[in-house]
C-alpha cells in the first residue's frame, strides 16, 4: 500500500475516533444537564439511566442496530436484517478500488454508536422524575436496536430518504428530532408530573436542585458538539476536507453562542429576568439548529440560524407547557422544534435541497419513531407500568429505584 494512502488512512481514522470520543462525553453532558434541572430527590436515579442507557445503546447497537442501518436491504424501505457479533476492520475492506481513502470499518461503528446513545438521552429528560427505571430501559433496548436504526438506514444508510435527496448532514432530524419523537411518546402516556399543572391551567415551575451541575453539562454537550457536526465531514486528510471541518466547527460555536444570546434577551423581555433555564436551552437550540447544516458557507447565517433556533425553543417550551405536556428538562423542544427547524434552514443556503423532501424526510422520521415508540410504550404501561406510584413520586426515585440518595446529608441522613 502506497504509504501516503497509509497516513491518509491512518489520519482519518484517527479523527473519527477522537470525534467519537467527544460525542460520547455528550452523554456526561446530558448526564449532568439533567441530573441539575432534576430535585435532589430524583438525582441517584437520573444518573443511573444515563450511565445505563449509554451501555444498552453500544450492546444493542453492535448485536443488531448498526447491521439493520448499514446492512442495505431488499429495497429502500425496508432495511436487512441481521444479527453480528463481530466488525469487519480489514483494511481490504476500506480502500476503495478508484483510490479513495476511507477510515476504518470499527471506527465508522464507534462513531455511530454514540449518536444512538445521543438519541436515547433526549428520552432520559423528558420522562424524568416520574417514570420507572426498568421500564426505561426496555425501551431503551427496542429503541437502539431497532427503532432509531430503521430510520437512520432510510437516510443515512442510502435508503429512500437518501435517494430522494434529503439533506441533514448531522442528524437535527436524524438523531434529535428522532430522540423528541420517542420522549414525546412516553410523555403524552406517562402524563405530567404531580403538582405540575393547576386545576384551572396554572403552570407551576417545579426547580431544579443544581444549576452548577445544568450549567457544567451545557459546556460539556456543547465541547462534544464539535465531534458530533465535525466528525461527520467523516475526513480530515485533505485540505477541501480540513477546510470543511474548520467551517464546520466554527459554525457549530456561532450558532450556540446565537442561540444562547437570542433566548436570553428573549427571557428578559417577556419576564423581566435572564431565566438561565431558558439561557442554556438556547444553546442547545442553536446546536440542534445548525447541526442539519454546519457546512453553510457563511457563518452569518450560521449565527442567524442558531438565534432563529434560540428564539424558537423558548416559545415552543411556553407551548408545551400549556398543552401540559411536561418536559422537566426542555428535551421535546430543544431537540425536536428545533431539530425541525434546523432540517428547514437548510433550504436558506443548500440550492440543492428541496422544500417539499425535506418535509417528507420530517414526516416520516417523526412518523416512524413516535408511532413505533407509543405502541412500545403502551405495551410496556400494559405489562409492567411505566409510572412510579404517587406515593413513591413523593418520595422520590432515588430511594425507590436505587436504595441511595445523591445528596443524603441535606436531609440529615448522612452517617454522623
Amino acid at each position: 500500500m502506497d504509504q501516503a494512502i497509509e497516513i491518509a488512512y491512518a489520519l482519518d481514522t484517527f479523527y473519527f475516533l477522537i470525534s467519537g470520543a467527544l460525542v460520547m462525553w455528550m452523554a456526561a453532558g446530558f448526564t449532568m444537564l439533567e441530573s441539575g434541572l432534576v430535585r435532589s430527590k430524583n438525582t441517584t436515579e437520573i444518573l443511573t439511566k444515563n450511565i445505563s442507557l449509554y451501555s444498552v445503546a453500544c450492546i444493542m447497537y453492535l448485536f443488531f442496530g448498526y447491521q439493520v442501518m448499514y446492512g442495505g436491504g431488499p429495497n429502500g424501505v425496508i432495511p436487512g436484517l441481521s444479527f453480528g457479533l463481530d466488525l469487519d476492520n480489514s483494511v481490504s475492506e476500506v480502500l476503495g478500488s478508484d483510490g479513495d481513502i476511507y477510515y476504518s470499518n470499527t471506527s465508522d461503528f464507534f462513531f455511530q454508536v454514540v449518536f444512538v446513545a445521543t438519541a436515547m438521552s433526549i428520552v432520559s429528560g423528558a420522562v424524568a422524575e416520574r417514570m420507572k427505571l426498568w421500564s426505561f430501559l426496555v425501551f431503551a433496548i427496542v429503541l437502539t436496536g431497532v427503532i432509531y436504526p430503521v430510520q437512520g438506514y432510510w437516510s443515512w444508510g442510502e435508503g429512500w430518504l437518501d435517494a430522494l435527496g434529503y439533506s441533514d448532514y448531522a442528524g437535527s432530524g436524524i438523531v434529535h428530532m428522532a430522540g423528541a419523537a420517542a420522549a414525546l411518546a412516553g410523555v403524552i402516556l406517562l402524563g405530567p408530573r404531580k403538582g405540575k399543572y393547576g386545576k384551572d391551567g396554572e403552570v407551576r415551575a417545579i426547580p431544579g436542585a443544581n444549576l452548577p451541575l445544568a450549567t457544567l453539562g451545557t459546556f460539556i454537550l456543547w465541547l462534544g458538539w464539535f465531534g458530533f457536526n465535525g466528525g461527520s465531514e467523516l475526513k480530515v486528510s485533505d485540505v477541501e476536507s480540513a477546510n470543511a471541518v474548520a467551517l464546520v466547527f466554527t459554525n457549530t460555536n456561532l450558532a450556540a453562542a446565537a442561540g444562547l444570546i437570542a433566548a436570553m434577551i428573549l427571557s428578559k423581555a417577556m419576564f423581566g429576568k435572564a431565566d438561565l433555564t431558558f439561557i442554556l436551552n438556547g444553546a442547545l437550540a442553536g446546536l440542534v439548529s445548525i447541526t442539519a447544516g454546519p457546512d453553510v458557507p457563511s457563518q452569518l447565517m450560521a449565527v442567524i440560524i442558531g438565534a432563529i433556533g434560540g428564539v424558537i425553543v423558548v416559545f415552543s417550551i411556553i407551548g408545551l407547557d400549556k398543552l401540559k405536556i411536561d418536559d422537566p428538562v426542555g428535551a421535546i423542544s430543544v431537540h425536536g422544534t428545533c431539530g425541525i427547524w434546523g432540517v428547514m434552514a437548510v433550504l436558506l443556503w443548500n440550492s440543492d435541497a428541496s422544500f417539499f423532501v425535506q418535509i417528507i424526510g420530517l414526516g416520516a422520521i417523526f412518523g416512524w419513531v413516535f408511532i413505533t415508540s407509543f405502541i412500545v410504550w403502551a405495551i410496556l404501561k400494559s405489562a409492567m407500568g411505566i409510572r412510579v406510584s404517587e406515593e413513591e413520586e413523593v418520595e422520590g426515585l432515588d430511594i425507590l429505584e436505587c436504595g441511595m440518595e445523591a445528596y443524603p446529608e441535606f436531609d440529615g441522613k448522612a452517617s454522623k
